[in-house]
């Protein structure tokens, strides 16, 4: 194919391939052309033209296809356009000659029809260079026209209206001809040939004024007649044909020329004309007649249908502005059409005729309107509504007219209300309509339909307004009690109750308990009064289980409190026994068993009909359904005794004599396979006007298809938010019988099985005419629902006998005339080969096939067989057998190729779809020969016979998913079977059918997913663009799938393809020009209703989101803010006033924002719904910023990059985010409101911690307080819904704990809001108005304590921060003059209400943990619910503790800790009720008030409880938050001694939090976790040594001094040291210790030190935190023998030592990484803490203890002289470590021999080491050493003393030249002052002897001073210092000295006037800078 793109035609390679070769290679030259052409240099076309033009000549003679001929054509008009155009006339003239050939040979047909095309063409894009040629041209095209066929008159008329579009108004002069030849083309037989009519027409009328003008009538009158019989094609084209028209007579677009009496068109006028078609058709007179004669409707639907698109295409093109200001009266124009006595005639005729004004209504008050024009349409709905309740006082003919009014206007108000949602709610508070009294009128109107869409509305009114379920249900309540003698009151209240209760299925907030025993009460109340007034008694009885019914859909926890008294009136229901039936039989009349049925759904009665004939044949009808449907749902197993009598009813109602008409489309569809519904059109797909195109397929007589809510007024509960359409009952009662039949029949015999089928197939025998078809489609239906039936259940169907009836129904719907039933057949031949599962029956079912496709030649025995073929092996798992493949293939091969059925062919090319599915891999060798079949039958097939089309995209798609990534392949087979994949697409997308476009899209994303690189986007996004606002919701829904997978992979490149697209002009597409490709995908989610539409849109714009948010920042966010800004009401919302502050001298809310309009921006009227998205979108954004450059939440730094970069950061977007968050928080929508609120959250808890650069100690945020403030309040409004008021307390918490607030009054404003939600807790739901369910209260309660709760724990949090000494805070603070956050204000603040605050916390706990008891114990909740919640509503109120107990909880925890666990007296907590059924110890009766200590411990093990369950829950992993919020509260109970004292006390709860705690640490890797689990291990094992202290202390004061020696005994261990896992604290505690240091330093682990997991002698790098970690495990171990007994004490210390030493070795070893310097601190406090223990002195483990101890030591100094060979060992902390057991264990320890020699020898090599760091070290330990106890010392001071005094001698030769060795000389001298003052007073004046000449050698002279290095000069001050303060303490020594050594005397009295004359000089300095200093000194510290 790559020969095939040049400029020229390559004729040789051309004419080297097949035949069906050379017509691809053409086209895709055609295809290059036209692309190359517009780039192609001009003087190069020239040079070629003329060889190029005899090119497309040829392939113009050589019979093209359709799509070819349209490329030729274009090909050739752009030849002349970038060419020469001087010879364009030759073209034309060669073009008309082959149009005027005499032969009509269908060999010449194809060239004719491509002359046809490029006429055309060439005169739309030559326009007047051609205009000499025209009249000719026009005048042989439309004598053609008279003998072509339906291909060429389809041509002509395409033809024409190219060339009308391309000379405008130069045609004028053959308008009218064209008018008259195109008029009979409207109603032609062949579709596509009046779709071309339209199309010409629709072209013509923009310059012909006469078609909207004097031949308007006429024309509307032949468009009329193009529905008749038309397809869903055809009526969408001539419906956009007539509403064009029609609005241009309305509104003129050019002036026209004023004519003698003529007038401007009125609405009435223009409406009329349609009301004449609507009324009476496109028929003429006589026919008419005759019709009204024959008591038949003269008017078909598809007439009705065309005529209701054509009303809302007229609507469309006036416009939303034009539609808001005539609506009324299009609405009186439309009333008039539903109330004629034409339409009310026959009742199906005016249920198709209500549809179809609804449909109006629905599509243009619906879609034009922005909400506040809605409102107004609303009231204008409801005047109308309310003058037609007057008509209920005129006669009958007038009420039966005005109920369908009144229908179509309560169903059009209701859809209103319903989709303003609470935007609506000032409507009904607007007195002056009076909008529900207006409604609630209509309850009382005769007519059933009237009333139950006046029920239905208010349903609606309740779904939009969840505030109005209550309000409602009273009135009507209240109502129905009082007018109980009024039959219409009675229907009507009861339906609207009933409706009431449905709407609570879409009310998230729900309706009181109490609601469901008031409407039990009143169902009750109506049957035990049905039988006191006979008149009455039908209302009665109805309106009684229809309130039970709707009762029902409240769910079990309404149900089970009524159930007892529910079965009691099923009971009453029935009779007793078989008597009381046969009695029942006997006597009574009509009505009785009218009233007796309508409340009874029990035995089948068939005898009454006959004995009281059709009065009670609608009851017996519905009585018969409603058995049906109950016996469905019941196990057949429960009835099989009565199959019989069942089955006989069954049999009856489907084949019964009495059945007149057929709910095929009701039944069949379901049965059918979805994909083959295709086969079908696009009226059963999902289309726009499916609301209307059912009504096409309903039958044509007066029971109808066509479902109405009167005809199952027990569907107005439902759970949907369409109003429901059931069937009428015959209908209805058909499509149970057939579901029944398949549950029934599997259970039977096989002799009855077979016995039934076999009476099916003689009744499809015997019967004729269409109830032969009936009877046909209701035997087969029922079959087939058996046979998915068997599938499901896995059962058998039966033997030989069973199956030859079975395949004998099958085989004769499969050939029977109706498609739909072929299709259900072809579904059924699948399922029974499934159910038989036997491989030669599917065999001879294939071979039958084969054989029956061979043999017939009608159409619709090959259709069938050929769907049979394809549908066989659907559920086998697939075709296995390559021969069968091939057969099937061939076959299908030759059908599809049959072009004298184009019927044929299409079912045939399914059928090879579904086998190319079912082949997979195996079709692989078919491929090749299936994609050239495809594409030359594509390049073949007519226009006009679509549907072909439409099954060969199907199969082309097939084919590509079949080939799958294989199309990535480099191969010259893959390569050629990817071009045909491109140029079969490019075919599709040239089609005129939106549906084979469809197929085109699918197709070319199939490619892009498995070959991404060869589909070009430049030129599928622009196609993308253009069918995105298409007609079609097919093709729009193929578009943004493609999209949808586009901007997964291509976001950024799609944008700036549909931009680009926009900027070359090729589109004229404003929304795209204006704010890019998402810009138009918001548009368009805002006008889809489609569901599967909107959630694809919406999942490709946050795909593009992801893309290109970051990176776009601006564009993004001014995208939402205009999509959140356009409605009505945006202004209103930026500019909320709200109430003035006291404070007002500062500022005031309402300085928030006062915006203006934004009207003027790209979107304007966007839905609620479109808006909410809007704001999720802000804060997906956020969200992708967080993961994204730190700039985004820095204001320094990312102003620093915009500048430098010119980057777009989202901190600088922050007042456009506050901004948009406050609109959506004061919109009237709720839903919008909560989405504010929501990304008001987000904003807050992002930016809180930024700083503001130009005001340092401020954050940015601080600038919003009063947005804030603003956006908060309207929420807690007492008229604000539930779920607002806790989503806008979460705000407020946040907002307060965030730290923002700096200034008291401020947080006093927002205190506020959370003050006035507590004082609306503590009134208690029963005072509340009880709107919404109970839980709501639940969720504000809970909402209001969680808020509470954060911001007391903020508050007590920052008060610590403030307290503790040192802090940052408060060092932040002093600095900047401040008190911390809001300062301590916001702890005085909610003190005020802490007393309350802490009783509702503790009763919300008690709540959540009597709710998380199992289940097992639910017979202990309290029968009348906890305090916050009821027991009707344990299940939804779960939920909210579930979310609010954790932080409830550490609240709580703190408050106790505040208290001290001292109570005291706070009053009462105004609470409504008590707060828990205990109240938790402060209740007031005397027989159960509990002590001070007794309410504490109730609450210690509350909290205690909680936590332990929820840590111990295996669902708990994803609560971070809750699991910190745990830890942190224990932790703060921990820290107070009562509690303490309790866990003290309790050994087994300690044990049992440690073995939580050990899990816990086992399963979060979260540090803070670990850390806040171990900081709580401590303080267990903190609180247990204060129980043993004070048992031992106990125990000292009661046995006196005599008996001391008993005294250590307690604690654990007791007398045998042993500790028993599980019970044993001690272990507990080291297990989960062992457990954090091995994690940590695997190395300690004998078993893990040399393998992988260990890591063996690597260094494990710890960070910061792991430091902390094993520092708080250590602390923990060297406190457990406090806590043993001395025999246990004994057994725990070998591990604890073992685990010190071992971390002390790898810190000392450096294995540990670089924060080894944070772990030795704390390993150092460890072990002095172990020396020090009290064990270690007790009289019964001294002596082991002390064994252990040198142990110990001698594994200290053995690792020291193991270590220290290796490199990077620190010797200092090995040197400190040993100080510490010299100091701090006793001396039995360390002066025994040979450990003390030892220890010796270690600290001499010290002090031989090199390293001055490690000498400084030595000498402040042997400091510490000389000063310790005399034992330890003494050997010390006699073995180191000569080292030191020799080595201080050597200093004055080497004096120190650095810091260090400065630092260690200077620590020498302290060790050796430290060793002179440590001598008793006999031996110190010898020393002092010895020390002071030391310190005289070390002192420099005057002259050496000043040249004297630093080091030098700092020892030389140092040492004069020391001998300034010794000398006079040893003034007799030093006198001595001085008299003995002259020159030491000299050396001193020069060392002391150097250093005097030295502090004069640096005096002088002083003051010369004094002087020069300001006199006025700036002070730093202002505290």
């Amino acid at each position: 194919m790559e020969q095939a793109h040049s400029l020229l035609l390559n004729e040789e390679a051309c004419n080297q391939l097949k035949e069906h070769q050379r017509a691809e290679f053409v086209f895709e030259w055609l295809r290059f052309l036209k692309k190359i052409l517009p780039a192609t240099d001009r003087a190069n076309v020239k040079q070629n033209q003329k060889h190029l033009l005899e090119q497309l000549t040829t392939v113009l003679t050589s019979s093209p296809g359709p799509p070819t001929r349209l490329l030729l054509a274009q090909c050739l008009a752009l030849v002349y356009r970038v060419g020469d155009s001087l010879t364009s006339s030759l073209t034309v003239d060669r073009c008309n000659d082959i149009i005027r050939s005499k032969d009509d040979s269908p060999s010449f047909l194809p060239t004719r029809l491509a002359a046809v095309a490029c006429l055309g063409v060439l005169y739309e894009q030559l326009g007047r260079l051609l205009i000499n040629s025209f009249k000719e041209t026009m005048a042989n095209l439309l004598k053609a026209m008279k003998s072509a066929e339906s291909q060429g008159r389809c041509e002509i008329m395409l033809c024409i209206e190219r060339i009308l579009k391309g000379l405008g108004v130069s045609a004028v002069s053959c308008h009218r001809d064209i008018y008259k030849a195109a008029r009979p083309c409207l109603t032609d037989r062949s579709m596509g040939v009046r779709c071309a009519a339209t199309k010409c027409l629709l072209e013509l009328q923009r310059e012909a004024v006469f078609l909207w003008s004097t031949e308007l009538e006429n024309v509307a009158t032949h468009c009329f007649r193009a529905f008749e019989g038309s397809n869903y094609d055809v009526r969408v084209a001539v419906s956009k044909l007539l509403g064009t028209l029609l609005a241009s007579a309305l509104e003129p677009r050019q002036a026209i020329a004023p004519r003698p009496g003529s007038k401007r068109n009125s609405l009435e006028e223009v409406m009329e004309l349609l009301s004449s078609g609507f009324l009476r058709g496109g028929a003429g007179f006589l026919r008419a007649s005759g019709d009204m004669l024959k008591g038949t409707s003269s008017v078909s639907r598809d007439v009705r249908v065309g005529i209701t698109q054509t009303c809302v295409v007229f609507v469309s093109i006036l416009g939303g502005a034009w539609l808001e200001n005539h609506f009324s009266c299009l609405l009186s124009l439309l009333m008039v059409w539903v109330s004629h006595a034409r339409v009310t005639q026959y009742p199906a005729d005016a249920v198709s005729c209500r549809c179809c004004v609804s449909f109006i209504l629905r599509a243009t008050v619906g879609t034009l309107l922005g909400e506040k024009a809605q409102i107004a349409a609303a009231k204008e709905i409801c005047q109308l509504i309310s003058k037609q309740k007057r008509v209920t006082r005129v006669s009958p003919a007038e009420v039966a007219a005005s109920q369908h009014v009144l229908v179509c206007a309560l169903l059009e108000l209701g859809s209103l209300l319903q989709d303003l949602s609470s935007t609506a709610a000032p409507l009904l508070q607007d007195t002056s309509i009076g909008m529900l009294d207006t409604v609630i009128s209509v309850l009382l109107h005769p007519s059933a339909s009237a009333r139950l869409a006046a029920a239905w509305c208010l349903r609606c009114v309740a779904v939009g307004m969840p505030a109005q379920v209550a309000v409602l249900l009273d009135r009507c309540a209240e109502r129905l009690n009082a007018l109980k003698s009024c039959p219409e009151a009675v229907a009507g209240y009861s339906a609207a109750i009933a409706a009431l209760l449905g709407a609570v299925q879409l009310c998230p907030l729900g309706v009181s308990h109490s609601k469901g025993k008031m409407v039990m009460t009143l169902a009750e109340d109506l049957l035990r009064s049905a039988t006191q007034n006979s008149r009455i008694s039908i209302q009665r009885t109805r309106g009684c289980w229809l309130l039970l019914s709707a009762l029902s859909t409240l769910g079990p926890t309404v149900m089970e409190h009524h159930l007892p008294r529910l079965l009691l009136l099923w009971k009453c229901a029935f009779p007793l026994s078989v008597r009381d039936v046969e009695n029942e039989l006997r006597r009574g009349d009509s009505f009785t068993w009218q009233v007796t049925l309508e409340g009874r759904a029990g035995a089948l009665l068939p005898s009454l009909i006959k004995s009281y004939g059709n009065q009670i044949r609608n009851a017996a009808t519905v009585f018969r359904l409603r058995v049906y449907e109950i016996l469905t749902m019941l196990q057949p197993k429960r009835y099989e005794g009565n199959f019989g009598m069942v089955l006989k009813q069954l049999l009856n109602d489907l084949t019964g004599p009495e059945i007149t008409t057929c709910a095929e489309l009701n039944l069949l569809p379901s049965l059918c396979y979805r994909q083959d519904l295709a086969l079908l059109g696009p009226a059963l797909q999902d289309v726009d006007q499916h609301y209307i195109e059912e009504q096409v397929r309903s039958q044509p007589n007066h029971q109808g298809n066509s479902g109405t809510l009167e005809y199952d007024p027990f569907t107005i509960f439902e759970k949907a938010q369409d109003v429901p359409t059931p069937l009428p009952p015959g209908s209805a009662l058909a499509a149970a019988a057939v579901q029944l039949f398949g549950v029934i029949f599997p259970h039977l015999g096989i002799q009855q099985k077979a016995q039934i089928l076999e009476q099916f197939c003689e009744f499809v025998r015997q019967l004729k005419g269409a109830r032969q078809q009936t009877v046909q489609i209701h035997v087969a239906a029922a079959f087939c629902c058996t046979l998915k039936c068997l599938a499901s259940s896995r059962r058998e169907l039966g033997s030989e006998e069973v199956q030859r009836p079975a395949l004998s129904l099958l085989l004769g719907a499969l050939e029977g005339p109706n498609p739909l039933l072929r299709c259900m057949a072809a579904e059924g031949l699948a399922r029974l080969v499934q159910v038989l599962n036997d491989p030669n029956f599917t065999v001879s079912i294939t071979l039958m096939s084969f054989d029956k496709l061979k043999t017939a030649r009608d159409a619709i025995t090959r259709t069938g067989h050929a769907l049979a073929l394809g549908a066989v092996y659907r559920y086998l798992g697939g075709i296995s057998s390559p021969q069968y493949l091939s057969t099937c293939v061939g076959v299908l091969f030759t059908l599809s190729q049959d072009s004298t059925s184009p019927e044929v062919q299409m079912w045939s090319l399914h059928a090879l779809s579904m086998v190319v599915d079912l082949a997979g891999p195996l079709y692989h060798s078919h491929l090749e020969a299936s994609f050239n079949l495809v594409l030359r039958l594509l390049l073949s097939t007519p226009h006009t016979h679509v549907e072909v089309q439409q099954s060969l995209g199907r199969c082309f798609n097939a084919l590509i998913t079949s080939m799958g990534p294989d199309l990535q392949g480099e191969g010259a087979g893959v390569c050629a079977v990817r071009t045909s994949c491109l140029v079969g697409c490019a075919v599709m997308q040239d089609s005129q059918d939106c549906l084979v476009q469809a197929q085109a899209i699918s197709c070319l994303q199939q490619l892009h997913m498995f070959a991404p690189g060869f589909v070009n986007l430049a030129s599928l996004v622009p196609s993308l663009c253009i069918n995105l606002c298409s007609s079609y919701l097919s093709l729009r829904r193929a578009v943004v799938a493609c999209l949808r997978q586009l901007a997964q992979r291509e976001a950024v490149e799609v944008s700036e393809h549909a931009v680009a697209l926009v900027k070359d002009g090729l589109i004229k597409y404003v929304t795209i020009k204006e704010v890019g490709l998402e810009g138009a995908l918001f548009s368009l989610l805002d006008r889809e209703s489609d569901p599967c539409l909107c959630r694809d849109i919406q999942e490709t714009l946050v795909h593009m989101m992801s893309s290109a948010a970051e990176s776009n920042l601006a564009h993004w966010l001014k995208l939402c803010k205009d999509v959140l800004s356009a409605s009505a009401d945006s202004a209103a919302a930026a500019a909320v006033e709200t109430q003035q502050e006291e404070d007002g001298d500062r500022y005031d809310d309402s300085s928030a924002f006062h915006a203006k309009s934004e009207s003027s921006g790209p979107f304007s009227n966007l839905r609620w719904s479109t808006r909410v998205f809007s704001m999720e979108c802000v804060c997906r954004i956020i969200a992708q910023c967080e993961n994204g450059n730190s700039a985004h939440f820095n204001m320094a730094l990312a102003q620093e990059q915009h500048l430098h970069e010119s980057a777009d950061f989202l901190v600088l977007h922050l007042a456009d985010l506050i901004r948009m968050a406050f609109m959506a928080a004061t919109d009237h929508s709720d839903q919008l409101r909560l989405a504010g609120l929501q990304t008001l959250l987000v904003i807050i808890r992002k930016f809180s911690n930024v700083p503001e650069p130009e005001f340092p100690g401020h954050v940015i945020l601080e600038q919003y307080q009063a947005n804030v403030g603003a956006a908060l309040r309207p929420a807690f409004h007492v008229d604000a819904p539930p779920n607002v008021t806790a989503k806008a307390c979460q705000v407020c918490s946040a907002w307060i704990a965030s730290g923002v607030i700096s200034d008291l009054r401020d947080l006093r404003r927002v205190h506020q809001l959370l003050a006035s939600s507590l004082a609306k807790v503590q009134v208690g739901r029963e005072v509340s108005s009880q709107l919404y369910n109970e839980s709501t209260f639940t969720m504000e309660t809970l909402a209001v304590l969680k808020a509470w709760a954060e911001v007391y724990i903020t508050a007590v949090q920052g008060s610590r921060q403030r307290e503790s000494p040192g802090s940052l805070l408060q060092q932040q603070n002093d600095e900047a003059g401040t008190t911390g956050p809001a300062g301590a204000g916001l702890l005085k603040l909610v003190q005020t209400d802490l007393a309350t605050l802490s009783r509702l916390w503790l009763a919300a706990l008690q709540d959540h943990a009597l709710l998380t008891l199992p289940s097992q114990y639910s017979s202990q909740l309290p029968s009348t619910g906890g305090s916050f919640y009821t027991a009707e509503t344990v299940e939804q109120a779960r939920p909210h503790y579930y979310s609010a107990w954790a932080t409830i909880l550490h609240a709580t925890a703190l408050w106790l800790n505040s208290t001290g666990f001292i109570m005291v007296d706070e009053g009462p907590a105004n609470l409504s009720r008590p707060v828990t059924p205990t109240s938790m110890g402060q209740s007031t009766s005397l027989s159960s008030v509990k002590s001070p200590e007794d309410v504490n411990t109730d609450r210690l093990h509350l909290i205690l409880g909680i936590s332990v369950e929820f840590l111990c829950s295996p669902h708990s992993g994803d609560q971070m938050e809750n699991i910190d919020s745990c830890l942190q509260a224990l932790q703060a109970l921990l820290e107070v001694p009562w509690p303490r004292s309790k866990v003290g006390n309790d050994q087994a709860l300690g044990v049992e939090m440690l073995s939580v705690l050990h899990r816990l640490i086992v399963t979060r890797e979260s540090p803070n976790i670990q850390l806040a689990v171990l900081e709580l291990v401590r303080q267990i094992v903190c609180a247990a040594q204060e129980h043993v202290k004070e048992k031992r202390h106990s125990a000292e004061a009661d046995d006196g001094a005599a008996e001391k020696e008993t005294v250590p005994e307690f604690g654990e261990g007791r007398d045998t040291g042993g500790l028993v896992p599980g019970k044993s604290l001690v272990f507990g505690a080291l297990e989960l210790c062992l457990c954090t240091l091995v994690r940590k330093l695997p190395q300690l682990s004998p078993k893990l030190a040399g393998s992988p997991t260990g890591r063996g002698g690597q260094t494990c790098s710890l960070s910061n935190t792991d430091c902390r970690l094993v520092t708080s495990a250590l602390v923990i171990l060297s406190e457990l023998p406090s806590i043993c007994s001395p025999e246990g004490s004994v057994s725990v210390l070998p591990t604890v030592l073992y685990l010190l030493l071992g971390v002390l070795r790898e810190a000392v070893k450096g294995s540990v990484g670089a924060e080894s310097g944070q772990l030795v601190p704390g390993i150092l406090q460890a072990l002095r803490t172990v020396l020090t223990s009290p064990m270690s002195r007790a009289e019964k483990s001294r002596g082991a203890w002390t064994e252990l101890l040198r142990c110990a030591l001698h594994t200290l100094l053995e690792s020291w002289h193991t270590d220290k060979m290796e490199p990077g060992v620190d010797e200092v902390t090995m040197l400190t470590s040993l100080t510490i057991f010299l100091l701090y264990a006793s001396a039995d320890v360390t002066t025994v021999e040979p450990l003390q020699t030892r220890c010796i020898q270690t600290f001499r090599a010290s002090l031989e080491s090199k390293d001055p760091v490690v000498l400084s070290r030595s000498y402040q330990l042997l400091v510490s050493l000389f000063q310790g106890p005399a034992p330890v010392a003494r050997p010390f001071i006699l073995a180191l003393g000569g080292c030191l005094v020799s080595q201080l001698q050597e200093v004055e030769k080497s004096r120190p030249q650095g810091p260090a060795e400065l630092q260690a000389v200077q620590d020498a001298i302290r060790a050796l002052e430290a060793l002179v003052f440590a001598a008793d007073e006999t031996h110190c004046p010898q020393l002092v002897a010895v020390l002071l000449p030391i310190l005289i050698s070390l002192l420099l002279d005057e002259n050496a001073l000043a040249s004297a290095p630093a080091a030098s000069r700092s020892l030389h001050e140092f040492a004069l210092g020391d001998l300034m303060r010794i000398g006079p303490q040893h003034s007799a020594v030093f006198r001595a000295l001085m008299a003995s050594a002259p020159h030491m005397k000299a050396r001193l009295e020069a060392a002391v006037k150097g250093n005097q004359e030295n502090m004069n000089t640096k005096a002088q300095t002083t003051r010369v800078i004094s002087k020069n200093m300001p006199s006025i000194q700036l002070k730093f510290n202002f505290l």
